[in-house]
Parts: structure tokens; C-alpha cells; sequence
């Protein structure tokens, strides 16, 4: 029987502790073999990410053994922390960020010594018996240093630089040969979704490298994920059309002979011994490069390639012909897919739906049979408790149109009185160059399931919609994403579907930037919580990490010469303005937005008498990993509007301490 209460107070079966208890976080993806390897986050252990085995039998097993946690600090956001080759794994390994080598059945031994190093994009030359990686040196004044570095494997004190003097590296990759060596570059002030160059060059006799030659890429012009086919020809992602789209390039003979030769010269020489487009679509077939090891294509087979793309937020599984460039799509229910890799018959990824949560999927090439291999999360919640995602375009500023996904409350145990409006929250992700999509999340089908509505926004910047809308966000962060944001809640206020009173915006990182600044510049929402967010953007840019050093002179300007604009859009010199409730949580040993950015918005918050709340969690860092932490924020927040919009709770949470906080 359904009972009838307000939006808020409904009791749900999706708790925090059945969030937190029950859920891992998957990532990268290898196959060794017969053998599939991936790694897992566990909340449940302290964040600890392990590397798991599964064997053709299908027997799961856990390689990494405690305390070890395989995660590195390159860029600070890692990603690439393993590589597998005939049953013999290489790993970085948190706390000290020395590479380790593990054979099966064995404990793990440090390959590098303890230096202020952190290693990333691993693999394995079997050829001359050695890694090849990104490495970051910190050993040194000012910023680190990022190199590409061959570790020999009898040896791991005894490591050459392969190529030096960019800013940074990414996706070093061997021909299959082992006689060339591809892999991505770019400078400051570019991020590697604005610009990148992808290089080549011949492996001489002693390993180290020939002349280098431009295959593709330049500051206008991102490329992501190079893959070598079988037979030589180079294959690659550009978004130069406006969409990454998959191209490739057999290279020139002088080059393939090791001989110098001259840059391939864009744009693009379509044809015989040119680069060519394989597939021409507007979609999204790449994706931005914020961690190592990202990949959305697989060269399968020596005629075919397995690839995922993305249309309107959604992504789609399909192949591609090698030899015809036809695409043909593969019917699966998920609708996000990533971690893409493949090896004779078989392709792996990580993919969920609407009402699936992540899992580690195998596909069988020779049927298009799909197994669930590994899942996020085994619990099972019935559909009666699920909102499903229903994607949105609504106008916004300048006549232009922004996108999101709208999650009306569900709950079939109960109903609203009939003239309530449910109170909504808006989401604002991270990067701010990122996306959301429509796969199954725990964290927001918590808060659909007790009354709330959620509208999950990509707005302009994100990525997903070509690089045009991804370029919206030039020179305009801090007010197009918060244009954004408050026209996707205004319109579902317009449209009946959101109490225009009860309006609150949340966000992480670059989303907790999105968040403050609709609080204190526009006047849409009553109330917001900050997840490591941004306060004062000059802080940001003199005190952040060099991956993101200079990311802001994209975003708003460089610094300090457009001091003038880094002021006025930083809430922390606006708090006049801001008029509502906040609640900040925030990891201490967090290096990309450090703890005072928080702080300091708390202090002003406080001192001017708005209700406040600041939760901040020992050994967290950017994104909070311990189960513990995971649920007293998830509990904080709801505890906290529940108080701001004066709503019952159906069941206690944990409170937090509310500063300022009048009742009545």
C-alpha cells in the first residue's frame, strides 16, 4: 500500500551503509592471455585499490595482496598503475610509489628505488627486458619534471630517458615489431583535451631513440589513445572534424625504415601514405585524458576494430571493418562504456545502464554474447525504488541549448500530497572538462528514492557534444556552467517538475566551483553543498598541482595578467552576495584543491551569520575513497537540507554540526 508523505520524508531501501557496504569502484582493464586482469577500489579497506585475476575457468582471485594499494600519483589523478605480461604483473604502489613486480602466487618485490618519483602508462618491452612509462621526478625546484623513461627488469636502478622536454607525456605504445615507439606530448597552457601532438620514432640498437617525427596534432587539435595494428599501420583519435573520431596512418616509408624523414602536415593528407579518416560521425569516439590508461577502441582482430562512442550522452558498443570502414553498431543495454580492450575473440570493458551499476563486461567477438564478468555492486534494489534518467535539452543563455539528465523522485511505497512540488538538486560535475551520463548511481538514486528530484547537468564545457560545446567554457568558467545549471532548474521549475523554493546545487571539485558561484551570483537556489570546490580562483592558480598549473588561462585567463577576472569570479570576494545555507566537505590531504580554499569560505559564512556546516576527513585527498567518509557525507548532506528546508526525517541520520542554524 502506498502512504501518502512529503517529498523528503520518504523511507528508503538505499541507504548509506548499503552504499558504501556493498560497492567497489572498477577501473583499468588488461588482458594477459587467457587471463583478465583489473583493479578494484574497495571503500571497504581504507580505498584500497587491488589488482584482480580472472582466469578462463572464470575462478576471481586477488593478486594484490595487503597493505599494497596500486594507484600512482602522476598528475596527481594517476590512472595507467599496472601492466601485465606473461603472468608477471608490474604495479605503482601508493605509499611509496616504487614500481613493484609480482609473479602469481608471489609476494610482491620493489622493482625502483624510494625516490621522489611516481610512474604511470606502464608496459612492457619484452624485446630488451624492460618497462617503459611516464615518469614524474619531484626531486626538483618548481615543478616536476615528466619524462618518458625505459626500467630495466634485471636492474631497476638503471633507468634511461627515452624522450624529454614537453611538459608532459602520455600513451607511450610499441609497434608490434618492437621497433618504434609512438606516444603524446603537449605544453602548458594546454590540457590534453585542447591540444596534443602525437610523435613517432625508431628504437635504435642501444633502445634509445632515433630522430622524431609529428605524425598528427598541435595546439589546436587533441588526440587521444594511438594503437598499433599488426601490421604496422598507426591508429589514433582526433577531434580535428570537431569530434574525436578513429583515424590511422600507415607513416612513410623513410620513417618506417628508420630513415629521417619530415612531419606529416595537416591537415589531415587523406589517402595512400596520408592519414585518413576510418569512420566519419558526429560523435564522440574519444574522451578526455584527465587519468592514464583511458581507452574507447580496441584493435581486435587484424580486420577489425571494437570501439564505443558517444551521441547526446550516451555511449554506444560497436565495430568497424578495417578493410570496408563500416560501422556496425552491438546491441548491449548499457548506455556508458569505457575501459575498452580486446584480444583475439573476446573484448572487455566497463559498462552500465540505467538500471545496471557498473560492471566488467566480456564480449564474445564470434556470437556478441555478453557475460557479467565483475559487478560494482551486488546489491539488488527493487525497480520499484529506481528513478530512471530521462535526458533533457533545455535553452539557456545566448539562444543556445545545454543538456542534462532529469531523475523525478521514485519510491513505490510512497507518494506525495498532490499540490507538492518535490525540492530538487542539482548536480554539477567535476573537471570542469568531464561528463555525466545515465548510468546507475547509487549516490543519486539515495536521494530520488526519499522524495528528492535531481537533474544531473552537462552543461556547456562538457564533453560528449563535440569540441565546439566543449569550447563554450573558454574564457567563461564561472558563468556558462552557472547560466547552465540555474536555466536547467529554472525550466523544471517552469515545467512543474521542481518546488522553485527548494533548489539546492551540490558539486565536486570543479563542480563545487559551478556550485558556489550560482550561490553567490545568481539567485536560484537555496541552499548548496561544496565537495572540495574552488572559493578563490587566484588561490587555485598559484597553489595547484602542475598537471592543472595552467588550466585556468583557458578557463578564465592567464594569471596574473588577467588578475582583474580572477577576482571577479571568485565567491570568496563576493560573500555579500551569497544569501543561503552551504555545507563544505573536505579531504585534508587534498593537493589539487588544497583545504583552505573551504576553510576560508567558512570563516567569512560564519562571521556573517549564514548557517554553515564544514565536515573535513583526516587522509582523504581529491574524492573521498574510505566507506566511512563516503557515508557520513552522503547522510551530511541529507541531514543538512533536511534542516535548510524543514522537512521530517523518516529515519535518523548522522547529524552535522550547523553553525548559525535558527530553528523555526
Amino acid at each position: 500500500m502506498t502512504a501518502v508523505s512529503h517529498y523528503g520524508s520518504w523511507k528508503s531501501p538505499i541507504t548509506s551503509d548499503l552504499i558504501v557496504s556493498g560497492t567497489v569502484g572498477l577501473g583499468q582493464i588488461a588482458i594477459d592471455g587467457g587471463d583478465i586482469y583489473w583493479v578494484e577500489g574497495r571503500p571497504s579497506e581504507a580505498g584500497r585499490s587491488v589488482i584482480v585475476r580472472r582466469t578462463p575457468d572464470g575462478k576471481i582471485t586477488d593478486v594484490t595482496p595487503p597493505p599494497f594499494n596500486v594507484r600512482t600519483r602522476v598528475h596527481e589523478y594517476g590512472g595507467g598503475a599496472f601492466a601485465v605480461a606473461s603472468g608477471t604483473v608490474y604495479f605503482s604502489h601508493f605509499a611509496d610509489q616504487r614500481i613493484y613486480c609480482q609473479t602469481l602466487d608471489s609476494q610482491p618485490e620493489a622493482l625502483t628505488s624510494a625516490a621522489d618519483c611516481s610512474y604511470a602508462d606502464v608496459i612492457v618491452d619484452k624485446q630488451r627486458n624492460r618497462l617503459i612509462c611516464v615518469r614524474e621526478y619531484r626531486a626538483v625546484e618548481g615543478e616536476p619534471v615528466n619524462t618518458i623513461v625505459s626500467i630495466n627488469l634485471d636492474d631497476g636502478e638503471d633507468i634511461q630517458i627515452l624522450a624529454e622536454g614537453n611538459d608532459f607525456y602520455a600513451s607511450p605504445r610499441l609497434s608490434p615489431d618492437g621497433s618504434q615507439l609512438c606516444w603524446i606530448s603537449w605544453n602548458h597552457p594546454n590540457m590534453p583535451w585542447d591540444g596534443t601532438e602525437l610523435w613517432v620514432a625508431k628504437i635504435d640498437g642501444s633502445g634509445f631513440l632515433g630522430e622524431k617525427q609529428l605524425v598528427a596534432g598541435g595546439v589546436d587539435e587533441s588526440i587521444f589513445q594511438p594503437e598499433w595494428a599488426t601490421d604496422g599501420v598507426l591508429y589514433f583519435v582526433s577531434d580535428k572534424s570537431n569530434w574525436w573520431n578513429i583515424y590511422r596512418t600507415p607513416l612513410n616509408p623513410p620513417l618506417l625504415r628508420g630513415e629521417a624523414g619530415t612531419a606529416l602536415e595537416p591537415p589531415f593528407v587523406r589517402g595512400a601514405g596520408g592519414i585518413e579518416p576510418l569512420y566519419e560521425m558526429a560523435a564522440e569516439f574519444g574522451m578526455p585524458q584527465w587519468v592514464f590508461g583511458m581507452s574507447t577502441y580496441a584493435i581486435a582482430a587484424e580486420n577489425q576494430i571494437i570501439c564505443t562512442y558517444n551521441q547526446q550522452g550516451e555511449w554506444h558498443l560497436a565495430s568497424i571493418d578495417l578493410t570496408t570502414k563500416q560501422l556496425t553498431e552491438i546491441e548491449t543495454p548499457y548506455t556508458d562504456i569505457s575501459s575498452l580492450t580486446a584480444s583475439g575473440e573476446i573484448a572487455v570493458f566497463l559498462a552500465g545502464s540505467p538500471t545496471e551499476t557498473a560492471a566488467i563486461i566480456l564480449l564474445n567477438l564470434a556470437t556478441n554474447q555478453l557475460e557479467i564478468l565483475r559487478r560494482s555492486s551486488d546489491l539488488s534494489i527493487d525497480a520499484g525504488y529506481l528513478s530512471i534518467p530521462q535526458p533533457i535539452e533545455f535553452p539557456t543563455e545566448n539562444g543556445l541549448t545545454a543538456f542534462g539528465f532529469f531523475y523525478p523522485p521514485k519510491n513505490q511505497d510512497f507518494a506525495a500530497p498532490e499540490v507538492e512540488k518535490p525540492p530538487l538538486v542539482v548536480k554539477s560535475h567535476g573537471g570542469p572538462t568531464a561528463a555525466t551520463t545515465s548510468s546507475m548511481n547509487l549516490r543519486i538514486q539515495y536521494w530520488t528514492s526519499r522524495g528528492f528530484a535531481v537533474l544531473d547537468v552537462n552543461y556547456g564545457g562538457s564533453t560528449g557534444y563535440g569540441r565546439e560545446y566543449r569550447k563554450r567554457l573558454q574564457d567563461s568558467w564561472g558563468i556558462v556552467d552557472v547560466d547552465d545549471c540555474a536555466n536547467g532548474a529554472k525550466y523544471l521549475a517552469q515545467k512543474g517538475l521542481a518546488d522553485g523554493d527548494r533548489m539546492a546545487i551540490a558539486g565536486g571539485s570543479a563542480g563545487g566551483y559551478t556550485t558556489l558561484c550560482a550561490l553567490t551570483f545568481r539567485d536560484v537556489f537555496k541552499a548548496g553543498a561544496s565537495y572540495y570546490g574552488v572559493s578563490d580562483l587566484e588561490a587555485l592558480a598559484t597553489d595547484t598541482h602542475k598537471f592543472e598549473a595552467r588550466y585556468l588561462d583557458g578557463l578564465i585567463g592567464p594569471y596574473p595578467e588577467r588578475k582583474d577576472l580572477y577576482i571577479a569570479r571568485s565567491p570568496i570576494h563576493f560573500t555579500e552576495r551569497l544569501s543561503c545555507p552551504v555545507i563544505f566537505f573536505q579531504g585534508l590531504e587534498d593537493k589539487v584543491v588544497p583545504p583552505n580554499q573551504a576553510e576560508m569560505m567558512v570563516e567569512v559564512l560564519k562571521a556573517k551569520g549564514l548557517p554553515v556546516a564544514y565536515v573535513a576527513y583526516e587522509g582523504e585527498q581529491h574524492g573521498f575513497r574510505r566507506a566511512e567518509n563516503i557515508k557520513r557525507t552522503l547522510d551530511g548532506e541529507f541531514y543538512f537540507y533536511s534542516r535548510v528546508f524543514k522537512f521530517e526525517l523518516a529515519e535518523a541520520v548522522e547529524e552535522v554540526s550547523i553553525a548559525n542554524l535558527r530553528n523555526g
